[in-house]
């Protein structure tokens, strides 16, 4: 078989575990950056040639957004340059696994699919020196987290791969920005580092991509995709929170049981409301759910000692209204007009009414997050992902400031289309 030559950071991908390399105490390696930047075919080849020389008689998992992609992307790619160096590998496709023979030793490698939530539970009780996460970008963090803790193997080690996404996206804060303090190897390729690249394709790839997409698929970097709901929105307009006093105050709440819960503690102070602490709590990730009574304790927590003028609540949430009332907190069902809700938080954002603070992470997260739904359609709609601090908040303007401004239900939103 004949193999084209490794760039250098290829070749540091497949030669950080081994003895000798600067990085061999590393516990995981991310690589990411542009499409077709030779990151896939160095980290898959790498991942099964240090399982098959570092282990003899183990398990380990391939995960994908799905199956088929992963056989057609990566299986399909690799496994036939093992048996070019002398391995050999057999199929089991009823169980999906993949069992290689090299220099002697012979492991079993188990195929995954991570394409929802529920993908994480067929991980689970399972064993592995080791795990490998194709395009972990598309993957749901519950089924990501759930394969990172199977690996219990002593010496067992991560590795992931991944186009880019937005700047809120889960991964590229929890791993990429904390790669050190994971102990993580962190590789951004770009097609530069692909030497199977021709000039002339990479100068065709320049010129397919404009605009934010050019910055993710060409340049490899974390930005965020356009439709942002909330487009105009910066790290300019954040403000870290005023020191007191305060006139008035008010808690906004998202409520989901499956779904995330979010809530916002808004205080008044010179005719502005800011935004100062907030609560947020995602059952899927943190694999439990809580009650009624548990999130009204929450909610008891954030306002500590302070005066609720009323605590504003999804209007769908009869059970937790009825709880928060039973406890005697002022509670008011939220307006819950989406795009008119939308309009007035535009409005209130832009001209300083309501003010972000820096301690409101998710809410800051989900504000890069929040994108319109740019299928074709007869109105506009935004995604119902990442948009439950999103609600809370519009919860909060549309039942307080919307009732202060008047007229708020008869203004249209500007349509957007795709």
């Amino acid at each position: 078989m004949t193999y084209a030559g490794f760039s250098p950071k290829q070749k540091t991908v497949l030669t950080w575990w081994m003895p000798g390399s600067a990085y061999r105490d590393r516990e995981a390696i991310v690589c990411d950056g542009a499409v077709r930047s030779g990151k896939t075919l160095a980290m898959g080849l790498s991942f099964f040639l240090w399982a098959m020389t570092c282990f003899d008689g183990k398990r380990f998992g391939v995960c994908g957004k799905t199956i088929a992609s992963l056989r057609r992307n990566v299986l399909s790619e690799i496994l036939p340059r093992l048996e070019g160096l002398g391995g050999k590998w057999k199929e089991k496709r009823s169980e999906n696994r993949v069992t290689v023979t090299f220099r002697g030793r012979r492991n079993d490698f188990y195929i995954f699919g991570g394409r929802d939530e529920s993908s994480a539970a067929l991980i689970q009780g399972v064993t592995f020196a080791g795990v490998l996460l194709d395009e972990v970008a598309l993957m749901p963090r519950s089924f990501v987290e759930q394969a990172c803790a199977r690996c219990s193997v002593p010496g067992s080690r991560l590795w992931f791969n991944c186009n880019p996404a937005g700047p809120g996206h889960w991964f590229y804060r929890s791993w990429i920005l904390e790669a050190e303090r994971r102990n993580c190897l962190h590789l951004h390729f770009t097609m530069a580092d692909n030497p199977s690249l021709t000039e002339p394709i990479r100068q065709r790839y320049q010129r397919l991509y404009t605009g934010v997409f050019y910055r993710r698929f060409v340049l490899g970097q974390w930005v965020q995709a356009e439709g942002r709901v909330y487009d105009f929105f910066g790290p300019d307009l954040v403000r870290p929170v005023p020191e007191g006093p305060w006139e008035q105050w008010y808690i906004s709440c998202d409520y989901g049981t499956v779904n995330p819960t979010s809530m916002g503690l808004w205080g008044l102070q010179g005719g502005v409301w800011y935004r100062v602490e907030e609560f947020y709590f995602n059952s899927r990730v943190q694999q439990r759910q809580m009650t009624d009574g548990e999130y009204a304790d929450a909610l008891g927590r954030l306002a500590g000692d302070r005066h609720l003028t009323a605590v504003i609540v999804d209007p769908s949430a009869a059970s937790f209204l009825e709880t928060l009332r039973r406890r005697g907190y002022p509670v008011r069902k939220a307006e819950n007009d989406v795009l008119s809700g939308i309009r007035l938080t535009s409005d209130c954002l832009k001209s300083g009414k309501i003010v972000i603070c820096d301690s409101c992470a998710d809410c800051l997260r989900e504000m890069d997050e929040y994108v319109w739904d740019l299928r074709t359609g007869e109105k506009d709609r935004v995604k119902k992902e990442n948009d439950h601090a999103m609600d809370d908040m519009r919860y909060f303007v549309a039942t307080v400031l919307g009732r202060q401004s008047g007229g708020f239900a008869a203004r249209a939103v500007a349509r957007r289309k795709a």
